[in-house]
This record gives C-alpha cells, structure tokens and sequence, in this order.
C-alpha cells in the first residue's frame, strides 16, 4: 500500500482559479485497483459559489469562487463515457437542479483546458453540465458541513470523490490519493508533479484503515436502512406534517392560500382567517402545488406560478374601490391552445346572487342549474335553457366577496345546482378580479355599484304611475288597429282604467307605420287627412314597438339592397372582394336581417326613421325589442371584434339613449346608466319560478345590477302556462307587481276575474301612484349619488344573519317600506322575515308593531291583503 499527498496553501486572495488533474486509466494489463481522493475546500473565499466540473475523458476539479463566507455552493455533473457518472447525495436531501451549461462555459473561458491544454478541434466536446444546488452554507452549519459522494465506475478501476465544506473556516485544501493492490503489483503512472507538503500520519490513520469483507456487507447493510428510513422519513414528513394549506399572496383585510389536496384557491379574510371564497382549479395538474417561493417573489405584492406546458397563474393586489375592501386580481393565461381554464366557486357556505338572469331566476341562483355556455344575452324564446336579456360580469357572495371578469374577455359560465358555479375561458386568457369586505351589503355597496360609473341618468318617471294597456285587438288593418284601439280606450274609461298606456305591439306598429308612409296622393284619393290621430284614446297614451330586425322580404330591406345600402345590416365581409353578404337569423318566426349598429350611417338612418315614425303617430313611448344576443355565435360563427359579446346590445342602448328618456329596451348589458326603461322577458302563466315564483327573484337580480326602473311581465303572465284563467294567481301577480316600478297588464280584469277582482286593480293602481311611486323617485336620488339598489333584498339590513341570505319572496323598497307577498298556491298564511335587528316594523293592514330580526310565523295573508311593513324606527 503506498499514497501520495498534496497540500496546497491558498492566499486569501479575493479569487482563484484551481485544475486537479489525474489519470485514472491504468495502464495495459494491469489488475483492477482502488483509489480514493479527499479535497478539504475552506468556505471563507467562495462567493460566487465554487464550482466543479468534471472533465470528459480525465478526472479533474476546476474551483472558482470569491469571498465572502456562506455562499451557496454548487457541484456539476456531467455524463461520462465508459461507464462513468453516477451521482449520490450521502446527506441532506432537498436538492433541485439549475439550468445545465453555466459552469462548462465558466470553465473554458479560462483559457486553459480541463487536462491543461488545449483541445483538439476534432475533439468532441461535452455534452452540457447539469448543475445540483444543495442550499446555503448557514442551512448545514449544524451539521458540520456537506458531504458529497461521487461514485464513478469503469471496467479497470473506480473511484470516489469526496467534496466537503468544512463548518469552521480552513485556508488550506489537501488531496490525498491513495491505492491499494489486490494481487500483484501495478506499474502506476503518477499525475504531473505538483509542490505537495506533507500531511501528519496522525491524521489519517483510522480514516483510512482497509475493511474486511464481513465489515463492508455490515456497511452497506447500515446505508440501506438509513436510505429507507430517510425515504419512510420524508413520505410521512410530505403526507402528515406538510400544512394542507399555503399562503401565496397576502393582503391586509385578508389573502389567498393553495390548498394541495383539492388544487384549490382560499380566500380568507383576517384577522378571523375565515374562508370566504373557494375556487376550485380546473385545466391545470390540481395534485401540483405552487412553491412557497415563486417567480414574482421580488414583488410581495404578486404571485406567478406556471403549470409546466398549461397554464400560468398570476395574482396581484390592485387598488381597493373603497377603504375597507381589498381586491385580488386573477389572471390565467394557457400555454397551450388546447387548455380550458376553468375555476369553479363553491357553493358550501356561500349564498351567490348577480351573473346572468335565467327563464326560472332564483334568489340567491344557488339552485339553479345551466350547461356551460357563453356569458352572452339571449332570447329565452329562442334558447330557453340560455341566459336571459339582462347580465352583468358581476357576482355577488354572501361572505363578503364579489367577483367581477374583465369586460374584454370572453368566459363560459356554467351553474350546478348546490354545488358550484363556475368560470371557463373561452379558447383563450381569463382575468377576474376578487374583492372582500366585511358584509356582503358593504361588498356591493364598495364594488357593484361601480360597474358601468358615477354619471347616471333618470328616464322619464311619468311612466312610473302609468300602467301599461297591451292592446289584444285585431291586427289585420290599419282600419281594425284603429277601430280596436278606440274599443279598447272606452272600455278603459267605463272601468275608470283610463290613465295609463296603451301598448302596440311589433306587427300593430309595422301595420301602422306603412299607413302613415301612404303617398300623399294615395292619401288624398283614399279621403284620409291623417291615418291615425293619437286624440282618439286621450286620455291615455300611446306606445309603439320596434325592432333592429327586418324581414327580408319587406320593401324596406328590398329597397335598402337596391340603393347599395348592404352595409346597413350585419354582413358577412368576402374574402376576395365582391359586395357584402347580409347575415341572415330568425326573428319572430321570419328570416330576417339585423340592423347594423357599427355603422354611423345605420344608425343614423335608423334613429331618424324612429323619430319620424314617433312624430306621425304621436306615440309617448318606444318599445325596441330585439336587443339582446349575438347574431353570429348563434350561427356559430366568430364576430368581428367591435361586435364580441354584449357589445351589440350595448351599442344599440347607446344609441337609443339620443332618442331621449322615454324608450323602452328588451335588454342590459353594461347600460344600467342609460336613461332607459328595461323590459322584463315574459313568463309563464303558472306558479313556478318560470312564472309568478321568479317575479321577486327578478326584481331583485335587476335592480342588484343597476337596472331598477325594469317593466316587469304583465300581471298573470304573458306565456301560456299550466294555469290559464287562474283567478288566485292573477290576484297575487297584481299584489306583487303593485309595489314594483310599472304596472302592465295583457289581459284586462273584466277578461279573465270577478268584478270585486276589477275593483281590487283599482284599488292597487291607486295604492302604487300614491305609495309606491313616491318612494321609487325619493330613493332614485340615492341611486343617482351612490348606485345603490331601489328594490334590495333582506340581507340589505341584516348583512351577517344567514336567513336574510335565502329569502326570495321578499323584497324591501328602499329602507322602510318590506313587501311579503303569497308565492303558493292556495295559501292564506306565510312566514315572515323582519330584518334590521334593532329596527321596528308596522303592519300597514293591522297596525301592529314588531321587532326586526325575528321571524313571524304564520302569519295572516288573505287573498284579498298583501303583507306590508313600514319601518317605524
């Protein structure tokens, strides 16, 4: 046995450069042959972290490094030929990669070559370093430093590699070789002669002492176990002591947590640590969970996180509306075109309002259920499992915490009864912003008053005390219209019904309007100065119906053709040139083309023709339906960018808005500001939340989202329904719509009731001229300052009591006024939420007064009364 030492004294300088190189390769014919090599590397010059890198076809150890101490220190490792380059960490065991390349670029811009020359061109290089990072210096002083082991193996010999950074500060680096003959003597060929000192015997002769056979099994017996303890050790570590739950990004009122099992974002509001919001990650590995530390860690006011080849996750704190809210922005971004981002909302816990209306509106929408579609407004003739006319990209919790997507990105919305509601992107990005405050009263008050601004406009509130006549007569001719409106008008008058609003429909108002386009001449020889005259119903007023459809069969859209007019409807734009292709679609059973409200020139014409037409006939108001849905995505085509989502109906809002404050619209989309009347879809003639169920429901989703001065569905329904004729049913539609905006009305009480039902309209009209009305134009002032809501739900007074969260079949007038009609057929009784702890309320029947925040059972609700309360204190 024979070993050769090196001791090498370093100068504390502030760099170094050191080239260990040995041959390993024996020589012909010689016996197999061991050999170890200790280096003892100080940790006081090392910054940036020392280096090794591992030569091709030699073994060699190149070091580089500055002060000062505790740096982090790096090992690189390369694949060898010949067998070599297998790698195993002796101790510590969280260790992650770093991009590969870094050292062997280090290395060769040295000058020199790893065996101290310089290599052939024909010599291959390398292949790329990977580099293994085992932490800071600080993390394993404890331990007494670091110990790495690299075994590198090949037919000849082996060798083992011994890196260790001392816990006490050493100038001095040794190496020590040694080798040992199995059988016969080897000729060895020493390494490069080197200036060596010698290393005391004292020192390493129990390091050193040959092991007998039985001793190395017992050894590697010993590292086994330890390996699967360590391994065991980690398991149960990772599955019982990892917290299930991780903050990535922190605010003052509260922050957002990873939950691992689920995949799960937690909104959590401090300093309780209450959860307010789960979501639920969809489109991304849910089992891999964000680092502690991720790739915005410089910024504590940001989270980035990337799912490797899915997605990548952004959250950041924005600017609070107000003080007392704190906002999250969510941003997820696919890396792949096939991913569909998905966050689902939990139910649990959580009542949700706002989003889209639907043909049966529930209050809160947690039981309801809609297949994942496009948040986009519709026609519930047309997709009655679609979402409704009026939407907003608002969501409401009852936890404190409001959802908002960006207008600009398209999203699917999906509802599953009880369990969640949920959010996809549609083929593309998807931004939201998540906001909390301490009640969901103060959320909204905070954030969904907000959604379209301060600057609002009131419409005309002379229709407020006007209820709405449709006019059910002959169609044929302008002669039966006129004659059948004179009818009706008299009949009005005999019943003391005569103040309102007689209301035309589409087909009435197109019929009119192509006698009133009638030549002069044709006038004159037909003896018709005028071909309607608005004195003939005074005192009631007349309301027309329009829509941005026409057929194309009618002259108007023929002529439009023949003057090159194309362009006044939605087209579809050729791909080599040639003349616009209008794009055809359905309206009220005809194929039609849409008005096209990106063009000036349309619109313009389109507005100027309405003016006249309201001007000929003399009619107060103007009804457009039509106004919601997109004309493309119905045909499954892609719109053009200025026409994406509601934009159509927003624009067309913006337009009628210059008619002025008494126009009448079929839909909401970011309009709420608009001095416009909304026209509530009709519903069904029965008791479900299709119909008289979802007219509470409605009037609180509307007036939520901005829309209060809504015109709810005539009284008993407009749509045929499992009731036709019902008596009890028309009473209790008409004790509901009383103490709504506008009362309408499509079938006549001398039609379908008892006399004493006729006298008990007139009672009602009268009730909301001189009660109802009043108030909606003493609260509309608060709407025009603050956005709050005129019609609010119960949880307005009692934000944190959870059974104001699920009342739908009552609704509060402002602060003082709480409306508890009968929904059930065939009740006489009802149960009664007072809100408000601490406030008082007065029956307006019995004059008996009682407590907020209690409950009245069974209380009294003949056919004949509706219960109402009047806030005393």
């Amino acid at each position: 046995m024979d070993a050769a030492a090196l001791d090498l004294q370093v100068s504390p300088a502030p760099s170094f450069l050191l080239i260990l190189d040995l041959n390993l390769l024996p020589p012909s014919g010689a016996q197999a042959s061991s050999r170890e090599m200790l280096i003892l590397v100080s940790s006081t010059h090392f910054s940036p972290p020392p280096t090794v890198v591992l030569p091709k076809n030699n073994f060699g150890v190149c070091v580089l490094g500055d002060a000062p101490p505790k740096a982090f220190f790096w090992v690189a490792m390369k694949d060898f030929p010949r067998g070599f380059g297998h790698l195993e960490t002796l101790r510590k065991s969280n260790v992650s990669w770093a991009p590969p390349g870094y050292l062997q670029q280090l290395c060769e811009t040295r000058g020199a070559a790893w065996q101290g020359r310089t290599p052939s061109p024909a010599e291959p290089r390398p292949p790329p370093l990977r580099l293994l990072n085992f932490g800071a210096a600080e993390h394993w002083k404890a331990a007494g430093g670091i110990s790495l082991t690299f075994g590198v193996t090949a037919k000849p010999c082996s060798l083992i590699l011994t890196l260790r950074i001392l816990s006490e500060p050493s100038e001095r680096i040794f190496l020590l070789t040694r080798e040992r003959k199995r059988s016969r003597s080897i000729p060895r060929t020493m390494p490069i002669a080197r200036p060596t000192g010698r290393i005391p015997d004292a020192a390493w002769t129990s390091g050193l002492r040959e092991m007998t056979e039985p001793w190395k099994g017992a050894l590697g017996c010993l590292g086994v176990a330890v390996f699967f303890t360590m391994t065991i050790g980690i398991i149960s570590w990772q599955a019982l002591e990892q917290s299930p739950e991780e903050w990535v990004l922190r605010g003052q009122a509260g922050g957002v947590l990873w939950e691992r099992r689920r995949g799960a974002l937690l909104l959590r509001a401090l300093p309780e640590g209450q959860p307010v919001a789960v979501i639920t990650v969809g489109g991304v590995p849910a089992a891999e969970p964000p680092p502690p530390r991720d790739r915005c860690w410089q910024d504590r006011g940001q989270f980035c996180y990337a799912w490797e080849e899915a997605a990548e996750l952004r959250l950041s704190l924005e600017p609070p509306p107000a003080p007392g809210t704190e906002c999250y922005g969510v941003r997820w971004t696919p890396l792949r075109p096939d991913v569909m981002l998905k966050d689902c909302f939990s139910m649990a816990n959580v009542s949700w309002y706002g989003g889209a209306s639907i043909r049966a509106q529930r209050w809160p929408f947690n039981s309801a259920d809609s297949p994942a579609q496009l948040f986009v407004s519709g026609d519930f003739g047309k997709n009655p499992t679609g979402y409704g006319p009026v939407l907003e990209r608002y969501f409401l919790g009852s936890t404190g915490v409001t959802v908002t997507v960006a207008p600009d990105v398209p999203f699917v919305l999906s509802l599953e009864s009880n369990r969640h509601f949920c959010l996809g992107g549609a083929g593309g990005p998807l931004h939201y912003l998540l906001c909390i405050s301490s009640d969901v009263a103060t959320a909204h008050r905070h954030v969904g008053t907000q959604l379209v601004g301060p600057a609002r406009v009131l419409p005309d509130t002379a229709l407020l005390g006007s209820p709405i006549w449709q006019y059910y007569g002959p169609v044929g001719s302008a002669a039966k219209i006129k004659r059948g409106l004179r009818s009706f008008a008299r009949r009005l008058k005999r019943h003391r019904l005569q103040e309102g609003v007689l209301a035309l429909g589409e087909r009435s108002t197109a019929t009119l309007a192509a006698a009133e386009y009638v030549s002069m001449e044709q006038r004159r020889r037909r003896s018709s100065a005028r071909a309607w005259d608005p004195a003939l119903i005074n005192p009631l007023r007349l309301s027309i119906t329009l829509s941005p459809y026409t057929s194309i069969a009618s002259p108007l859209f023929l002529r439009s053709l023949r003057d090159n007019e194309a362009g006044y409807w939605l087209s579809l734009q050729p791909r080599f040139g040639g003349c616009l292709v209008p794009l055809l679609t359905t309206w009220k059973g005809r194929l039609c083309a849409r008005l096209n409200v990106t063009s000036e020139a349309a619109l313009s014409w389109y507005l100027a023709r309405t003016r006249a037409l309201r001007q000929a006939l003399g009619a107060a108001y103007v009804v457009f339906e039509g106004a919601e849905g997109n004309a493309f995505l119905e045909q499954a085509m892609s719109p053009p960018a200025e026409l994406a989502g509601d934009q159509y109906a927003g624009a067309l809002a913006a337009a009628l808005a210059t008619l002025g404050n008494a126009t009448i619209i079929s839909a909401g989309a970011r309009s709420s500001h608009l001095p416009l009347f909304v026209q509530m879809s009709p519903r069904r003639s029965d008791w479900s939340h299709a119909g008289l169920k979802g007219v509470i429901p409605s009037a609180l989703h509307y007036s939520l989202l901005g829309y209060n001065f809504f015109i709810p569905d005539a009284v008993g329904g407009s749509l045929a329904g499992d009731a036709p004729g019902d008596q009890e049913l028309y009473v209790r539609w008409l004790q509901i719509v009383t103490f709504l905006p506008v009362m309408a009305f499509s079938t006549p009480p001398w039609l379908c009731c008892d006399t004493w039902v006729l006298n008990l309209t007139q009672q009602c009209i009268q009730r909301h001229r001189d009660l109802v009305v009043p108030l909606i134009i003493k609260y509309s002032e608060e709407w025009l300052r603050l956005g709050y809501p005129i019609f609010r739900p119960a949880w307005w007074l009692s934000p944190t009591d959870p059974t104001a969260f699920t009342i739908e079949d009552e609704f509060l007038i402002g602060d003082e006024v709480l409306v508890a009609p009968v929904t059930e057929k065939g009740q006489t009784w009802r149960d009664i939420y007072l809100p408000g702890e601490g406030h008082q309320w007065m029956d307006t029947n019995t004059a008996r007064v009682f407590d907020g925040g209690t409950i009245l059972r069974n209380y009294s609700a003949s056919l004949e009364e509706v219960p109402v309360f009047v806030k005393t204190s």
